[in-house]
């Protein structure tokens, strides 16, 4: 398995990182992607990625709620910018992008205009994108419709639309779905969603330290855990174990260069 959308370099692991990331190992999880945030936490990141260079692989990249009241968030695109020409590292991706208007519309425009200047790059270096979109589903496939036909591909995390949204981010470029904990939610219907999509677009992913998946819902979640997530689309598609880990992860493989 690859969890493809992992924030174990947080402060919520400092007192068990190492321990957290043999458990993802022992769980026979792979390789891990790690999305960036903002320069708040990127050296973390980084050196994370630096010291497992076989299985932890950097993004770089702006967060939506990085941008919100944030007077020097053009200045955060620009260190973006900069890591993508020089990187200290291999980066496998431009993430974590996206909209977030849950909380507030109040940033979108400057939101918008993050996400472009990034949507940009990743087609200029020629990387994938991780996409995050909470409640601006119909913005962010407004956004998406600009570049059809130009080559943009990378994964929209953590969906949770439906399955015609899927179908219409579809026609936009070379996407993927990123499907976490919440789809082992009793009540959260994504589980009719992922029904509907094709195994063949489906992510695994855990966003951890957030989103745990049943049975560990409401604790921290961790990279081991994507294995539920593995599970339940079995469950759901009538596949096994086996053929979901290897058809997501030979997704993932080729979606980030691994």
């Amino acid at each position: 398995m690859i969890d493809t959308h992992s924030h174990i370099y947080a402060e919520e692991f400092d007192d068990d990182r190492n321990e957290a990331l043999d458990r993802a190992w022992g769980a026979g999880v792979e390789a891990l992607l790690l999305p960036d945030i903002d320069s708040g936490s990127r050296e973390r990141m980084m050196e994370l990625a630096k010291n497992n260079p076989e299985r932890c692989f950097a993004m770089a990249g702006l967060h939506p709620t990085s941008v919100n009241d944030n007077p020097t968030w053009r200045d955060e695109i620009d260190m973006v910018e900069r890591l993508l020409r020089e990187p200290p590292i291999q980066l496998y991706g431009v993430g974590e992008i996206g909209l977030d208007l849950y909380w507030s519309r109040d940033f979108y425009r400057e939101q918008r205009e993050a996400l472009h200047a990034q949507l940009s790059l990743a087609l200029q270096y020629n990387l994938p994108v991780a996409i995050h979109t909470r409640s601006a589903y119909a913005e962010m496939l407004d956004a998406l419709n600009t570049y059809r036909g130009r080559g943009l591909r990378g994964v929209m995390h953590a969906f949770a639309d439906s399955a015609e949204m899927a179908r219409k981010i579809s026609a936009l470029g070379d996407f993927y779905f990123g499907i976490g904990g919440v789809v082992t939610f009793k009540n959260s219907g994504l589980d009719r969603v992922v029904k509907e999509l094709p195994t063949e677009i489906l992510l695994l992913e855990t966003d951890c330290p957030y989103l745990t998946p049943v049975p560990h819902r409401g604790k921290r979640n961790e990279s081991a855990y994507v294995e539920y997530v593995c599970r339940k689309i079995a469950e759901l598609h009538g596949k096994s174990f086996e053929h979901i880990d290897e058809i997501t992860t030979a997704s993932a493989r080729q979606l980030f260069g691994l």
